[in-house]
């Protein structure tokens, strides 16, 4: 899965740590999410797009590929 976590958190100068706050996560969650070596919940994605509001789709690219 692909994300635009980074390039979003520098866009409104948030950093990992104030994201993992906001969505109730450790700052590791998020440099997983970031690297798409994790792949979130439903309410984790949803939580993580309402912080930037934006949509999931807006910010997750699920790779239906296999």
């Amino acid at each position: 899965m692909k994300t635009r976590i980074k390039e979003l958190r520098a866009a409104h100068g948030v950093t990992q740590e104030e994201l993992a706050k906001r969505v109730g996560v450790r700052r590791e969650t998020i440099v997983y999410l970031e690297k798409g070596k994790y792949n979130p919940s439903l309410q984790l994605a949803h939580d993580v797009a309402r912080s930037f509001k934006l949509s999931i789709e807006e910010v997750f690219k699920f790779d239906a590929g296999g």
